[in-house]
């Protein structure tokens, strides 16, 4: 059936209720060129002024979903798990995961992204190790879930085509901000691939897109609302990215504290996080009745170490070169390392995690376009941590880059964290949504 395009902004602008089939009609002609640019960016600040039922925000997403590739992973033997985070810095959270919650017979398959800005993406991490590649066929991506327990392939461009032309006219209307919008993006990038459970990890702070927690819980509640129309289990943790997450920020330095980190020498506020994040998904699978059991005994792997393997294992079956990881130290130098030191004691109470991730892009290690390169031995280092004990003369932070020297570097980055006579109690898990 065609409809009118009109009609429909004319109910959404009068907060009239969209049926599915004029959401679908609306996308699938956007897609096809038949409704414009500027036609639709009326219709998305309709949606930024006056927001969506639950109906329209799951017809939205549906619509989404269907406008391109779906993957079939019914021939994956077992259950099934995802894990997404909404973006933030030093997050390497699904590298630790994915290896955690396959070494208990359960299978990731997860479609990850690059980064943009102060947020780091999955694939640029894994593509430090040489030879890896996000560019499965769905039959390679299938044999690896099946063999190693865990793959992680790229979002290619017939995947929610709809939400790629949608997203970029949000990102020049500004329209980006708006909840039923950002949860029909993230969640149609999700369901493509059918899942027993997803967690999403919804990042709070200053360096996350979400900065403020009462809006991130209403994005949470929103995906769930759209997990469960798709009969998905869905549980969310809200965390903190107002500091950034472990002690590495970069792209091979990160896979590096992944590594370290499934070998019992991993930073504890990223076990934390990583640790619920898979203890949900073990209890949502029902491997474990209660989270607590379930969260103690993921600790429990990680100090052994016997959930390792299947990191190295997954990237060397995706063609990447994960010795360069192990003999990290020989294979990623750089010609300038810089320190930053405390200038009094006490104690480190805040990291200012959109700083030092705007740093982190400077040196090297991340994109201010999608075309700029990385250079994946750039990074930082937290030599300390909020919460840790300084003294005067004591390195907070170490820089890693391949450019030249700039010194207002150094003055943002003594910028980028305070130090306090009075301790401050860090929280890294602020909640937990299911």
């Amino acid at each position: 059936m065609n409809y009118i395009f009109s009609e429909i902004i004319e109910k959404k602008k009068h907060s009239i209720e969209l049926s599915s089939e004029e959401i679908k009609w609306l996308i699938n002609s956007y897609v096809r060129n038949k409704v414009t640019d500027y036609q639709m960016a009326a219709f998305a600040m309709a949606i930024y002024f006056n927001g969506m039922t639950k109906a329209e925000t799951l017809a939205l997403t549906q619509a989404y979903v269907e406008s391109g590739y779906v993957y079939d992973v019914s021939e994956v033997k077992g259950l099934k798990a995802d894990k997404h985070s909404t973006g933030g810095v030093g997050d390497k959270t699904s590298l630790v995961y994915s290896p955690l919650v396959a070494s208990y017979g359960v299978k990731v398959c997860k479609l990850s992204g690059r980064g943009l800005g102060v947020t780091g993406g999955t694939i640029d991490k894994l593509e430090s190790c040489k030879g890896w590649t996000s560019e499965l066929s769905k039959e390679k991506f299938i044999k690896t879930i099946n063999e190693v327990g865990m793959s992680i392939t790229g979002q290619s461009d017939d995947i929610v085509p709809a939400d790629k032309k949608m997203y970029a006219l949000r990102d020049v209307t500004g329209t980006v901000d708006s909840i039923p919008l950002i949860a029909a993006s993230i969640m149609s990038k999700k369901l493509v691939i059918d899942s027993d459970s997803l967690i999403l990890d919804v990042k709070v702070g200053a360096g996350a897109f979400m900065k403020n927690i009462d809006i991130a819980e209403k994005l949470a509640n929103e995906m769930i609302t759209i997990g469960h129309g798709y009969n998905r289990k869905v549980s969310i943790l809200l965390t903190d990215m107002q500091k950034p997450l472990g002690k590495a920020i970069g792209n091979a330095i990160e896979v590096k504290e992944a590594w370290d980190t499934l070998n019992n020498n991993g930073p504890e506020d990223l076990k934390e996080v990583v640790c619920t994040a898979a203890g949900l998904t073990l209890t949502d699978l029902g491997i474990f009745d209660k989270l607590e059991d379930a969260i103690s005994d993921c600790y429990k792997k990680l100090e052994t170490g016997e959930c390792a393997h299947f990191l190295q294992e997954f990237v060397e079956a995706q063609g990447g070169n994960f010795e360069l990881i192990i003999n990290y130290d020989q294979n990623f130098t750089t010609k300038n390392k810089i320190e930053v030191f405390a200038e009094e004691d006490g104690y480190i109470i805040s990291q200012d995690a959109e700083t030092i991730g705007l740093l982190s892009m400077e040196l090297g290690a991340g994109r201010k376009t999608k075309e700029d390169l990385i250079d994946f031995s750039a990074g930082i280092y937290l030599n300390k941590k909020t919460g840790d004990v300084v003294k005067t003369g004591d390195v907070v932070l170490t820089f890693y880059t391949n450019y030249d020297i700039n010194n207002d570097w150094i003055e943002r980055a003594k910028k980028s964290f305070t130090i306090s006579m009075q301790n401050e109690k860090q929280k890294n898990i602020i909640k937990i949504i299911r």
